[in-house]
């Protein structure tokens, strides 16, 4: 069975940073692509960040480009997220999501198991 755990998040200011963690257990971790999504309040699910099973490919939502950083260490079986110059539209739950294939995919249907999310509080 398939667990996905982030930890990292928290409360920070405007033009703080923070690092997320998902660490990932269940199947071959190398072979599956990795994403962080996020949910604000009143608002649908929205893709952050993707990652190919490689850690060759990225590809972000323009809101976070030049601020934010995937990356993964296949080893541990971990995926980050690097958060730099936060903004308070950045307040959301985190979640952290394993694709179904190697390849980065940036809708939700491309993932298939899910973490539970870690909150990001970030104050004006």
């Amino acid at each position: 069975q398939v667990q996905l755990v982030e930890s990292g998040g928290g409360l920070v200011q405007a033009g703080g940073s923070l690092r997320l963690s998902c660490a990932a257990s269940g199947r071959t971790f190398s072979r599956y692509a990795m994403g962080w999504f996020r949910q604000a309040p009143g608002k649908e699910r929205e893709f952050v960040a993707g990652i190919d099973w490689s850690g060759g490919s990225t590809y972000y939502a323009d809101s976070v480009k030049g601020r934010f950083t995937i990356s993964r260490d296949n080893a541990k079986n971990t995926v980050y997220l690097q958060m730099n110059s936060l903004k308070p539209e950045d307040t959301a739950v985190y979640y952290c999501a394993q694709g179904s294939f190697g390849g980065v995919a940036s809708r939700s249907s491309g993932y298939n198991y899910w973490g539970q999310g870690t909150q990001v509080t970030v104050s004006s």
